[in-house]
């Protein structure tokens, strides 16, 4: 397997050396790395959240939009142990790599994550930048919503580990009622998309200007269950000139002549960059 994955990194690396366009395609598995948890099922979820599990709650069943309507100490439960979880997380050196090669080799650059943690800002790259399809759990809306604001999320959070309760529910300013992440949950009517939606279009504008020029598409993490982020990427490696190149443990398909590199992602960008410094 290293021999046949040495060979894949070598050709990774002079598709990357040949671009004149960088596009990161991220899902969770992109933060594996950097030890956040990972929510592949019930059961890697239930790892990181042993209560839940006795409760009988799975990660569909804890991203439930209704717990703000109806407890929101308990949403707030699990969405402020994530915030300081993601808050406290330093990305790993993976991100510094894919910002690097964008520099030295005179990349444009834009990411699009399904990642709500905000990791890819924290590591530098820049915000206007960067598409979160969820949304972000670094911002606020109100519950209703009663209006179509999104703030940032400034605040801190005790969370009771036996109950899975938060010690304080942030409230939306104008109504007073409580708020939630600024997050696209599961079955989620009043996720407001609009800041999601400026970045999408930073993004659309992004690819036309990068019409007829040579993109590589870098994707990491991203498995099929949620499908968002492995869709763009081969949405954007149909494009004349574009590749993609896959990096999933478990689940690296895809189609010739994009290539699937079947190792972590701090693995194989670390075996990319190895290989680009032997060209």
């Amino acid at each position: 397997m290293a021999a046949g994955l040495d060979s894949l990194f070598r050709e990774a690396a002079e598709t990357v050396a040949a671009a004149q366009a960088l596009v990161v395609t991220a899902g969770a598995g992109m933060g594996v790395d950097s030890g956040l948890p990972d929510f592949r099922g019930d059961t890697g979820f239930w790892r990181a959240y042993p209560l839940y599990q006795r409760l009988g709650i799975s990660f569909v069943d804890a991203a439930n939009p209704e717990h703000f309507e109806h407890d929101p100490a308990f949403g707030w439960g699990f969405y402020g142990h994530r915030t300081n979880l993601y808050r406290a997380t330093v990305p790993h050196p993976g991100f510094a790599l894919l910002r690097d090669w964008a520099a030295r080799l005179g990349l444009d650059l834009f990411v699009a994550t399904s990642n709500v943690d905000g990791q890819f800002q924290k590591a530098g790259f820049a915000d206007d930048a960067i598409l979160e399809f969820h949304g972000s759990i670094h911002h606020l809306q109100c519950t209703g919503p009663c209006c179509e604001r999104i703030w940032d999320n400034r605040e801190e959070f005790g969370i009771d580990h036996e109950t899975m309760r938060a010690d304080h529910v942030p409230l939306c300013p104008r109504c007073g009622r409580a708020a939630r992440p600024n997050i696209l949950m599961f079955g989620d009517y009043a996720w407001i998309g609009a800041r999601t939606a400026r970045q999408q279009e930073g993004f659309r504008q992004f690819l036309s200007r990068q019409s007829g020029r040579r993109i590589v598409v870098v994707e990491l993490g991203a498995g099929t269950a949620i499908p968002t982020v492995r869709a763009a990427s081969e949405r954007i490696g149909s494009l004349s000139g574009a590749r993609v190149i896959r990096i999933n443990p478990r689940e690296p398909e895809i189609r010739a002549p994009h290539l699937s590199l079947p190792c972590g992602a701090l693995e194989g960008l670390s075996g990319i960059e190895k290989a680009l410094g032997l060209l």
